[in-house]
């Protein structure tokens, strides 16, 4: 994460750039500096969950009630001295980034199989140098600060940018991470995560101005810097002859410097030497192999110039042509048209800028205007980059010339959010964060709410074109409110990071396959209009990781058609609708998600608070067929039994042993949850947030010690502690996903009623039949999900080459992933 090698340079080559300040006190001289305003905190959270996960346990799916805690803890401290705190998570992966994304994914799953092979040999969690983030960790977070009555955003693009320039714009005491893009962001003071004594509320700020005095540059030098060692978005290869080269040429070598940090020098010092020559851009060409990699090298240095801020190695622009620092993009559309006008707004007049039709081309082209004739300018495309660049009519010859005096490189106009909005949405963003709260109450978008999407942000194609219903999700998303669901609106793809899964277990499937068929109707419901019908879908881009998938494309996955009761509702109707009956449209729109419409009554028998709990437990085992009833015994008691425990009790709990099966089930579960944030909010939020949040429902090292109580045999009156209200609701819970599953064709029987299977733990003694995208029954080849590989059936498909291939060879007929189950249609 960020600049490569500079964190190593900064700890061990110039440690006078690290400062150990007090927030306290910085709060204090903030104050004095500006009265009546309050010192906030921008915190980069992604780059926090390692800190503020404190609890011992790990392995076994999360200590959700320690880390509720925890939050709570370091929320309190810093609200205590004062300080406000905002918190931003990312929101999406930048298309610049994803071979980074899938790089770290690849690197994890490395790290996984470690555990797991540490696990089987040792029956213990691995030391904290092994130490992996449980699933649903980023999602949960969200919601929990926001619990806390914290101001929560997710970003629209990466989130570093958004971090930075909120700081920036804000005026803020700082930003509070761990990533060394901040030192090379001009913007307000970085605070390091890492060095935080929360009791004393110490840490270590880094001064980006100290490390401009000890590399001789300026800060408008540290993009370029941060592009030549590589980042994030310039891999780190692509420059490494010149940087050696730079190096053979560096006369002022130090020997108690590494050669990493003699590197770094040697490049400033190239840095040093041209930058103030007017064509040092030239200069650089002459020596850097830029080749192909020219639009990506412009595109990592200038996505770390802020809005207003510019870098000496650009030419300049053409006086006369309006820079869009802090455009927007809002979407209008006349009566007798299905097309939407893209309007673009000047940061100074703040006007809306209309976009044009290009008569030849028949496409859309931003016009902003010239402020010296009035008139309009068009944007151009460029054709290699694809790029927007402005473009004006050249007086002599009257053809349109681009307004770029490098003729290789064609700025792009950024395209963002209105920094000032008084239009009025039909969103409910409570900055109290009250999810079960109506969406309907029109609310003003604040100021605040608006975020600067950065340089690289044109107008998007989005998925959908009901510009109401992009709003809306636009807002739960930046809110952090809702999960996935703008992803699929506006760009049509998705990702989900690494889960604690074994691949050497073949028994049990990757929750990226057994969640999938939920995600389809997800998809059909938010892309398909209305009706159910997905004939006209488009297809979903999916980046999830599983065993034997090598992230090189996406899955293409295909919308799945919905049997709901009366019909598919409109987004509108579910999220916009206060008509009496709406709630239980939205709840018949869930449990149609999870193809469990048949369900409801037993659902609805058990009620709050394991309502929501029950329903992924019914979808699970009919989903997998090699769970078995000691495992849905362990799931209900530790839910049942953690209602009446305290985050003492639970941190004080010893298991015997760790059993890597008991693991992936923790993990399994957990994904489950995130999947009903994802369906909730696209159905328009039927059941409570809370009653699906893991601190409610779900503990680690207590479901483990249940898995383990019931794999020894124990009665179910050992399993819920001898409490006779707990053995009570047991039996009811028990009972109804019991029945539930009946319906489905899937009785739920004790593992010893099963034989050792070939390529599980256990297996049924009758082949595997397998559940079908479609819902139609057919029988299975007895293959297991991980048999399957990444290939896809009818209703799936994938991307290899830019071709859609069809079912994989390990596929069962019906194209869906082996050990999966089927059931016709009643």
């Amino acid at each position: 994460m960020g600049v490569r090698g500079l964190q190593g340079f900064v700890g061990s080559s110039c440690p006078h750039i690290c400062t150990v300040v007090n927030f306290k006190d910085l709060a204090e001289q903030h104050r004095s500096r500006h009265p009546g305003g309050t010192p906030t905190i921008v915190v980069d959270a992604m780059c926090c969950l390692r800190y503020w996960y404190t609890p011992d346990s790990w392995i076994c799916g999360g200590q959700w009630r320690e880390y509720f805690s925890a939050l709570r803890e370091f929320v309190k401290t810093f609200t205590a001295v004062g300080i406000k705190l905002i918190f931003f998570f990312d929101g999406m992966v930048e298309q610049n980034k994803r071979d980074e994304w899938v790089k770290r994914r690849l690197k994890n799953n490395r790290e996984i199989a470690r555990i797991f092979h540490y696990i089987k040999s040792n029956k213990e969690q691995p030391g904290r140098n092994m130490f992996f983030i449980p699933s649903g960790l980023a999602v949960f977070t969200r919601f929990a600060l926001k619990t806390l009555g914290q101001e929560t955003r997710c970003s629209l693009q990466e989130a570093d940018y958004e971090v930075a320039s909120y700081g920036l714009q804000n005026d803020c005491l700082g930003i509070l991470g761990e990533d060394t893009d901040y030192l090379i962001y001009d913007t307000c003071p970085y605070f390091s995560i890492s060095e935080l004594c929360l009791d004393s509320l110490d840490t270590v700020m880094l001064c980006r101005e100290k490390l401009c005095q000890s590399l001789g540059l300026g800060l408008s030098d540290l993009p370029l810097l941060a592009c030549l060692l590589g980042n994030d978005v310039i891999p780190e290869g692509m420059f490494e002859s010149f940087r050696y080269k730079c190096l053979s040429s560096y006369t002022s070598v130090r020997e108690n410097f590494d050669k990493k940090g003699n590197i770094i020098l040697a490049v400033a010092d190239h840095i040093a030497k041209v930058r103030r020559l007017h064509q040092g851009e030239k200069k650089l060409e002459e020596i850097l192999p830029l080749g192909t990699n020219k639009a990506l090298f412009y595109k990592g240095v200038a996505s770390y110039l802020l809005p207003g801020q510019r870098s000496p190695w650009f030419f300049q622009k053409p006086e006369g042509v309006i820079t869009l620092d802090k455009p927007v993009v809002s979407m209008i559309s006349g009566p007798e048209s299905h097309w939407e006008v893209p309007m673009c707004t000047d940061p100074e007049s703040k006007q809306e800028v209309p976009m044009c039709t290009d008569p030849e081309s028949g496409r859309d082209v931003p016009v902003c205007t010239d402020p010296e004739s009035g008139q309009d300018v068009p944007m151009c495309t460029d054709p290699e980059s694809g790029r927007d660049v402005p473009v004006c009519t050249d007086p002599e010859s009257g053809q349109e010339i681009s307004l770029s005096s490098d003729p290789e490189f064609k700025q792009e106009v950024p395209m963002c959010m209105r920094s000032e909005s008084k239009q009025k949405l039909p969103v409910g963003t409570n900055p109290e964060f009250n999810p079960e709260a109506p969406m309907f109450t029109n609310p003003e978008i604040k100021q605040e709410d608006t975020i600067n999407t950065g340089p690289e942000m044109k107008q998007q194609v989005t998925m959908v074109s009901d510009p109401e219903i992009l709003q809306v999700a636009r807002a739960h998303h930046v809110q952090a409110e809702s999960y996935l669901v703008y992803n699929i609106l506006s760009s049509g793809e998705v990702e989900c990071s690494n889960s604690l899964e074994d691949e050497l277990d073949q028994a049990l499937p990757s929750q990226a396959f057994v969640y999938r068929p939920v995600r389809q109707r997800v998809y059909s419901l938010l892309l398909g209009g209305g009706g159910g019908d997905t004939s006209a879908c488009p297809t979903v881009k999916e980046w999830f990781v599983y065993s034997g998938n090598p992230l090189r494309h996406p899955d293409l996955v295909r919308p799945l058609q919905m049997n709901i009761p009366g019909g598919t509702p409109s987004l509108k109707l579910l999220w916009l609708s206060q008509e009496p009956g709406v709630q239980a449209r939205r709840l018949d729109t869930l449990l149609a998600c999870f193809d469990l419409s048949s369900s409801r009554e037993e659902l609805q028998a058990v009620g709050s608070p394991f309502e929501a709990l029950c329903c992924l437990l019914i979808y699970l085992f009919v989903q997998v067929d090699t769970l078995c009833l000691e495992d849905l015994h362990a799931f209900i008691a530790q839910a049942l039994c953690l209602q009446g425990k305290p985050t003492v009790q639970l941190v004080d709990l010893e298991l015997d042993h760790v059993d890597p099966r008991a693991v992936q089930l923790g993990s399994l579960l957990v994904r489950g949850l995130t999947t009903l944030v994802l369906v909730n909010s696209a159905c328009g939020f039927p059941w409570k947030t809370a009653d699906f949040m893991p601190w409610n429902l779900f503990d680690g090292k207590l479901f483990h010690q249940k898995y383990l109580q019931s794999e020894k045999g124990c009665t179910v009156e050992v399993l819920v502690e001898q409490n006779r209200s707990r053995l009570t609701k047991f039996q009811a819970l028990k009972s109804a996903v019991c029945r539930a599953c009946v319906k489905e064709n899937r009785p739920i029987s004790s593992r010893r009623h099963w034989r050792p299977h070939h390529s599980g733990r256990w297996g049924r003694q009758e082949s595997s039949s397998h559940r079908t995208s479609s819902g139609h029954s057919r029988s299975g080849q007895g293959q297991h999900w991980r048999d399957q590989g990444p290939g896809f059936g009818p209703e799936l498909l994938q991307q290899r080459g830019g071709r859609l291939l069809g079912p994989h060879r390990h596929q069962t007929p019906d194209g869906n992933p082996a050990g999966a189950r089927s059931r016709g249609r009643r």
